[in-house]
């Protein structure tokens, strides 16, 4: 991802300003640490889904950041999951793996209210870490200011750490400290994407994961983890008024037959409200009128299948 979009610019660009600051940062971190709310909140757009539930993130998502005289490509990754139960808990490590491979900037992201572990799965990946790593610890509002030193010093005694910002990514504290600390690190380059685009993926990508965050807000249990949202139609139109209209119609698969009546709820109503939810979302989101319809069908084990994983977008 990040070597194609270097080529390209290098070749469209070759007189670029040396001022000119531009690369890919990439963010890790555990599940649940926050990554996806530090991700939204430094490039003001909701480019990744949100719930308490953790491994709510499935995909590397691309959210894009211009300011005068840089350009920061960010990467929100899946949390970095110890024991993988399915293969698709096992693309979703791979995604965090490829992360070492472009970037030019980490974001570790650490949740300081959790317990620290020698055993931590994110020590032996980050110590193949090329590039220098800014230790983000997160939820700063939540516990007492010596704690900030203990962990700091505690990751810094195992990985080569450049530097640390301690932050409230849900309120917004001390990002400008950490965009600070990012462009210190960022090499002098030109844009890899014009200034107007905000993320890599289609509008479909971001059609589904609305759906599907629903899912994780309104559903206990295992039925979150057992769906995946599939579009199988986006059309653009026009309401009777000339108004612009996209008409979506959108897949939950499940594992099994018993998680299809809990999804539809009694008489529908549990997906009706699903349905409901998602499409004020969306029309915010693509700004205009949305039909959603909604369907549920079974695709069993869909989480081991390889082929399946594909379809669904994870490479």
């Amino acid at each position: 991802m990040g070597s194609t979009a270097r080529e390209a610019a290098a070749m469209e660009d070759t007189t670029h300003s040396p001022a000119f600051r531009s690369g890919f940062v990439n963010i890790v971190g555990h599940p649940n640490a926050g990554k996806s709310t530090l991700l939204n909140a430094l490039v003001g757009e909701r480019m990744s889904i949100i719930t308490p539930k953790p491994q709510t993130t499935r995909h590397r998502i691309i959210g894009i950041l211009n300011g005068e005289g840089y350009q920061i490509v960010f990467s929100d990754t899946p949390g970095y999951i110890k024991t993988p139960a399915y293969a698709m808990h096992r693309v979703m490590n791979r995604y965090v793996e490829s992360t070492l491979e472009d970037a030019d900037v980490f974001l570790l992201v650490v949740d300081l209210t959790e317990p620290l572990m020698e055993t931590d799965p994110l020590i032996p990946l980050m110590t193949k870490a090329q590039s220098p790593i800014l230790l983000v610890l997160n939820k700063s509002d939540l516990i007492q200011a010596s704690r900030i030193e203990e962990v700091n010093l505690w990751w810094s005694k195992r990985l080569s750490i450049a530097d640390h910002v301690a932050l409230s990514a849900l309120k917004g504290d001390n990002l400008h400290v950490l965009l600070e600390k990012i462009l210190r690190y960022l090499p002098e380059g030109p844009a890899y994407y014009p200034p107007d685009q905000l993320s890599d993926r289609p509008e479909r990508f971001f059609t589904s994961e609305i759906i599907r965050e629903k899912i994780f807000l309104l559903y206990e249990e295992e039925i979150p983890y057992a769906c995946e949202v599939g579009i199988e139609s986006f059309q653009e139109t026009t309401t009777k008024e000339g108004l612009p209209l996209a008409r979506i119609h959108a897949v939950i698969y499940v594992t099994r037959e018993s998680q299809k009546p809990i999804l539809l709820g009694k008489g529908g109503s549990a997906i009706k409200k699903l349905g409901t939810l998602a499409r004020q979302d969306l029309e915010h989101f693509l700004q205009c009128k949305v039909f959603l319809e909604l369907t549920v069908k079974v695709r069993e084990n869909w989480r081991d299948d390889e082929s399946v994983l594909k379809r669904f977008g994870y490479e």
